[in-house]
């Protein structure tokens, strides 16, 4: 494997994958899998290599997940070496029929599945994106009593509470948040949802805002 991987170090050394695509509501650019993929297509020519992608469904409980794998081929030595990403389906979408629900969950599994194979960092970290509550706006005492709810609505209040100071430090307002993310309520985000997509995108906005300043 010696001779792919030395390939790949190189490809990921040259490799230049500028944010082709605009957040309207972050105001904020961003790469896309396609940007990726047009940028790598002169790499794999000059060092002799081919970049497939494939997906695959998988079922894990009750919920389907897309995995893709990209893998960089040798054309030289045969050599390969793979990254696999996966992303969820969402139950349903605003807008979307089911093909277009996998759709979109197969672009962005492949675009972080490139991420891990050609050393791209642009994930949204916890660590890195979570001020851990210094630098954000205090909760309202409404919120706080809110959040005195037991069981499951006490977990979606926080959320609200959470989301709620979040646009805030934004000077966003909710409706054009939910708008933006195709959400008709604020109570209809499930915890699922909260945790792997509404909190790391807000919190990457955030980060974002303040490095501005």
């Amino acid at each position: 494997m010696k001779n792919v991987l030395l390939k790949l170090s190189k490809i990921q050394t040259e490799l230049k994958a500028p944010k082709g695509q605009m957040n309207k509501f972050g105001n904020y650019k961003y790469r896309s899998c396609e940007d990726i993929m047009e940028a790598v297509k002169p790499l794999l020519k000059k060092h002799n290599c081919a970049l497939p992608i494939s997906d695959k469904v998988i079922l894990i409980g009750d919920r389907y997940y897309i995995e893709a794998t990209a893998t960089l081929f040798d054309c030289e030595s045969g050599e390969s070496y793979s990254v696999t990403a996966s992303a969820r389906e969402e139950e349903s979408k605003k807008g979307m029929d089911g093909s277009q629900v996998t759709g979109a969950s197969s672009s962005y599994a492949r675009k972080y599945a490139l991420n891990g194979l050609l050393d791209i960092d642009d994930t949204k970290d916890s660590d890195a994106t979570n001020t851990h509550g210094k630098d954000d706006p205090q909760p309202t005492e409404k919120d706080l009593k809110e959040m005195e709810t037991v069981g499951a609505k006490k977990i979606e209040l926080v959320h609200i509470a959470h989301i709620k100071s979040q646009l805030i430090v934004l000077g966003k307002d909710l409706d054009a948040y939910l708008t933006y993310k195709d959400i008709d309520k604020v109570e209809n985000i499930t915890l699922d949802q909260f945790t792997n997509d509404i909190k790391p995108d807000l919190e990457e906005l955030v980060r974002k805002h303040k490095a501005k300043k």
